[in-house]
C-alpha cells in the first residue's frame, strides 16, 4: 500500500456488531459534551517505498498485539488481544494476508465479560482463532476475571457466544484439531516448584467441543523452554500443527520486551516427548544493534498458517521504537514467510532484521479495505451514522449508556474519571497507529463548575495519560493540558482563558516522543503547548501491554 489515503466514516462498510454504549457514574445535572467530527492523519517514521508485488510491515499498524490467524478455504481470519478495552478481541478478514478488514469485535456485549476492577493491561490476553465443522472458535484468557474460556460463532462477523469457562490455570490457550478431536495447549505453572522467576511450562489436554468441557489427563510437554539449564522465561503463546509425520509446537520465549523470541519443538506423538530445534530461536531481534536505523524490535508470539498453494507464513507481534525502546503505539501485527530447513520452520534467520517491505504472498490480491491498516493513511469520522464504527473502543465493560450520536455529532454524558478501576470513563477512543500523527476534533461545551472537563484524552494506562480540552479553574473557563505520569493525580501543564459560547477545535500534533497542542476559537488558532515529553505514553514508562488510545472524554465531578 503506497501513498496516503483519506477515508470518511460515511464510506465505511455498515457495521453488524455495534459498539454498545459504555457506562459510568453519570451526573444527571451535567450538560453533555458535543463533539463534531474526529480527524486522524498518520505518517510512519520510516518511509520505505513499496513496489508492485510487495507489501509493507506492519500489516496492522498500532495497538494490535498477539495476532492469531487461521485459514478457511481461501479466506484468512485474524484476532488480536485487547485487554480491558471494550469492545474487545477485534476480528479481521483477508484474502491475501496483506489487506485486512475488521469484521467484528468478538466481545461486544456486557454479559460476555465483566472488566470491572481490571487495570487496562489486564483482562483478555492472547486469543487463538480456529475453525471446525462449520464453527469458528476463539479460546482466550480473561486475567483476573474468571480465567480461560471459549467463545464460538458460525459467522466470524458475529454474533459470538457467551463464554464457556474452562477449569485450568494459566494463559494463552490455543486449540489444535485432529480429526474430530480437539486439544487445548497453553501456558501453565510447571509440575515442579518453579526454579526461578518466569519459570513456566506448556501443557496439553483434550477438549470435548461438543460438551464444552476438558476431559482426560493434562500433560506437561515443555518445561521452562528450549533449555531449562539456561533459565528461559515466560514460555507462552503455544500453537501446535502437524506436518510430514511430526507435531510441531511453536511458542514465544523471553517475555514480550526486547528479549522476545519465537521457538519451535517437534515430536512424533502429540503428547511428546518434544525436542527443541537446534537452530532456535526461529525469530528474534534481540541480537541486533538497537541503534540501527528504523528498528523493529521485540518480535515474537507467532502463529503459522499454510496457504492453499502450500506456502507457509507467520503472523507475529513486534514494535517500532522512535528512540531507544520508546514506542507509544503499542505492539503491532507483522507478517513474514516461513522457510523450511531440514524439517524445521524458520521465520527469519539469526542476525537478519525484520524488513519494512517484503515480497507479497503468492495469492490473488484481495479487496482493499475501506479503512487502511498499513502504511500512511488518514480518516475522518463525521459521526453521521446510526452507530459508531467498530474501531472505537472504551475502557472496561459498559453497564449504562453515556453517549449518543445526534445530528452529526457525538454527545457524551459524564462518566467515571480515568483511573477509577471500578468505573467506566465517558471516553471513546481510536488507536494511535503511527509515530507521527495529527488528531483533532471540534467541541461544543461549557464547563459549569470547577473541575468539569471535556476534550481529548490520550490514554496508555490508568496512571499514564493526558487530557487536553475545556475545563474551569477557579471559576474561569480555560483550555488546559493535564498529564499523569505514573500517578493517580493530574499535573496541570498549561492553561489559557477561552470563551466557550461557540465551538473550539482541539488539535494534538504527535512527532515520536513529543506532542504539541493547538486550539482554535472563532477562526483564530493558538498553540497552548509545544514539545511536551510524550514518553509518559510509552510502554517503557507506563508498562503494560497496550498502545495509546486517543479520543473524546467528558467528566463532571459529583456535586
Amino acid at each position: 500500500m503506497t501513498g496516503t489515503a483519506t477515508h470518511r466514516a460515511s464510506r465505511l462498510r455498515p457495521i453488524a456488531l455495534i459498539l454498545l454504549p459504555l457506562c459510568g457514574a453519570v451526573q444527571a445535572h451535567a450538560a453533555p459534551a458535543r463533539f463534531e467530527q474526529f480527524t486522524y492523519q498518520g505518517k510512519a517514521a520510516e518511509q520505505a517505498p513499496v513496489q508492485a508485488g510487495q507489501y509493507r510491515n506492519p500489516i496492522l499498524s498500532g495497538y494490535y498485539p498477539d495476532p492469531s490467524l487461521t485459514r478457511v478455504g481461501d479466506d484468512y481470519y485474524l484476532v488480536n488481544s485487547s485487554f480491558a478495552h471494550f469492545p474487545g478481541l477485534p476480528v479481521f478478514k483477508s484474502k491475501d494476508l496483506v489487506h485486512w478488514t475488521q469484521i467484528a469485535n468478538a466481545i461486544n456485549r456486557p454479559e460476555q465479560l465483566d472488566f470491572t476492577g481490571r487495570r487496562i493491561s489486564q483482562a483478555v490476553f492472547a486469543p487463538d482463532i480456529s475453525w471446525h465443522d462449520g464453527v469458528f472458535y476463539i479460546v482466550n484468557t480473561c486475567v483476573e476475571c474468571r480465567g480461560n474460556f471459549v467463545i464460538t460463532a458460525k459467522d466470524p462477523a458475529g454474533p459470538w457466544s457467551n463464554p464457556i469457562w474452562l477449569p485450568f490455570e494459566g494463559i494463552d490457550p490455543s486449540l489444535y484439531w485432529e480429526g474430530d478431536k480437539a486439544y487445548i495447549v497453553n501456558n501453565r505453572a510447571p509440575e515442579e516448584t518453579p526454579r526461578y522467576d518466569g519459570h513456566r511450562a506448556i501443557w496439553i489436554q483434550e477438549y470435548d467441543w461438543r460438551a464444552g468441557k476438558m476431559v482426560g489427563p493434562s500433560t506437561q510437554i515443555v518445561n521452562g523452554g528450549v533449555d531449562i539449564g539456561k533459565k528461559p522465561v515466560w514460555i507462552e503463546g503455544p500453537h501446535i500443527f502437524r506436518k510430514d509425520g511430526y507435531y510441531y509446537l511453536t511458542a514465544a520465549e523471553g517475555g514480550t520486551s526486547v528479549n522476545h523470541s519465537q521457538v519451535v519443538f517437534r515430536a512424533k506423538e502429540l503428547r511428546g516427548p518434544y525436542q527443541p530445534f537446534e537452530g532456535n530461536p526461529i525469530l528474534t531481534q534481540r541480537d541486533l544493534d538497537p541503534a540501527r536505523p528504523d528498528p523493529i524490535g521485540s518480535a515474537g508470539h507467532a502463529k503459522l498458517v499454510q496457504t492453499r498453494n502450500g506456502d507457509w507464513w507467520a503472523s507475529f507481534l513486534a514494535v517500532r521504537p522512535y528512540a531507544g525502546d520508546f514506542y507509544n503505539i503499542g505492539r503491532e501485527t507483522f507478517l513474514l514467510p516461513v522457510k523450511w530447513k531440514d524439517g524445521w520452520p524458520v521465520i527469519l534467520p539469526k542476525g537478519e532484521a525484520i524488513p519494512h517491505v517484503a515480497e507479497a504472498p503468492r495469492l490473488p490480491t484481495g479487496p482493499l479495505p475501506a479503512l487502511p491498516t498499513s502504511g500512511d493513511f488518514s480518516y475522518i469520522d463525521e459521526f453521521d451514522g446510526k452507530t459508531l464504527s467498530m474501531q472505537w473502543i472504551g475502557i472496561r465493560t459498559p453497564h449504562h449508556p453515556f453517549y449518543r450520536l445526534s445530528g452529526g455529532a457525538l454527545e457524551l454524558e459524564s462518566g467515571a474519571p480515568i483511573g477509577d478501576l471500578n468505573g467506566v470513563p465517558a471516553f471513546i477512543g481510536r488507536r494511535q497507529q503511527h509515530a507521527n500523527a495529527t488528531i483533532s476534533t471540534t467541541l461544543r461545551y461549557t464547563p459549569a463548575g470547577n473541575g468539569d472537563r471535556a476534550g481529548l484524552a490520550a490514554v496508555q494506562s490508568d496512571r499514564n495519560n493526558l487530557f487536553f480540552g475545556l475545563t474551569r479553574i477557579e471559576g474561569r473557563p480555560v483550555v488546559a493540558l493535564y498529564t499523569r505520569d505514573q500517578s493517580d493525580t493530574d499535573s496541570l501543564i498549561a492553561s489559557a482563558p477561552v470563551a466557550t459560547s461557540g465551538p473550539v477545535t482541539l488539535t494534538i500534533r504527535i512527532t515520536g516522543g513529543t506532542m504539541a497542542f493547538d486550539y482554535a476559537v472563532d477562526g483564530k488558532a493558538r498553540t497552548l503547548k509545544t514539545d511536551l515529553d510524550a514518553t509518559l505514553l510509552s510502554t517503557e514508562k507506563a508498562g503494560g501491554f497496550v498502545g495509546t488510545v486517543i479520543g473524546p472524554y467528558h467528566y463532571t465531578p459529583a456535586s
